[in-house]
């Protein structure tokens, strides 16, 4: 099962920029709904597990500084969030200053430029080890079985739908030519990394709360800004719905 769902997340990257029902403004029903479901499960799914795994990290990181072993797990949690942060930005303000500069294609038509090469490839490999992570906690979960799998890859799969756009947004026609592809290759090594390896509880929790973090600030990132013109009633309905089916596990 843990492999038709690799397979699933690879399709998602694959087949999300071509979704041309997604494009406009204001922002697709689906994206907002997207983006609803995935913070639910961050909520409801892993910040529990985060605080279940808070011990392990705490005792992996031993006792030295105190108190503040107690808060690692939350700190690997903001620092995934901070990290998305200062990508998202550097891709904003490399296209805010691109956009000066006249581009056209074979026709003479006007183009929309993305990022220049540079953000280009420091976007791909973020994204990258932030794709493997997933590929990698299909098999490595704090709470396993094909339920908790479900959850996982549903959730995770919607997710990917609203970083892929934003992704394509902000890279055009190198995201559809080459990043998408090296996406779907890094959820698939970090799946067989999963499968051929093994580590501790602690290290899990660290994992999913660094996970935790970059989903919270992917999502939030494209749903607040109000030029976005965002569907609340979507994503709250989205959010609503999720955590009720994960409340039932």
């Amino acid at each position: 099962m843990a492999a038709l769902a690799v397979v699933l997340l690879g399709v998602v990257h694959v087949v999300t920029p071509t979704l041309r029902f997604l494009d406009g403004s204001p922002r697709s029903v689906w994206l907002s709904a997207a983006g609803g479901v995935a913070v639910a499960y961050v909520f409801v799914h892993f910040l529990p597990e985060l605080a279940g795994g808070e011990a392990s990290v705490g005792r992996m990181a031993g006792d030295t500084f105190g108190g503040f072993s107690e808060r690692h797990v939350y700190l690997i949690a903001l620092t995934g969030l901070m990290a998305f942060y200062g990508l998202d930005r550097l891709a904003k303000v490399d296209r805010s200053r691109r956009a000066g500069i006249p581009v056209t294609d074979a026709r003479g038509a006007s183009v929309d430029v993305g990022t220049g090469a540079g953000v280009f490839w420091i976007h791909m490999g973020s994204f990258g080890l932030y794709n493997g992570l997933v590929g990698y906690l299909l098999l490595h979960r704090e709470m396993t079985g094909p339920i908790s799998l479900a959850f996982f890859t549903v959730a995770m799969a919607l997710h990917f739908v609203v970083t892929d756009y934003g992704l394509n947004e902000d890279h055009k026609a190198a995201y559809r030519r080459i990043g998408r592809w090296l996406l779907v290759v890094a959820v698939l090594a970090g799946f067989v990394l999963g499968a051929i390896t093994t580590v501790s509880d602690a290290a899990i929790a660290a994992l999913t709360a660094f996970l935790g973090g970059g989903v919270i600030l992917n999502v939030l990132k494209d749903e607040v800004p109000s030029e976005r013109q965002s569907r609340f009633w979507a994503f709250a309905l989205g959010g609503a719905g999720y955590s009720a089916l994960l409340l039932t596990l």
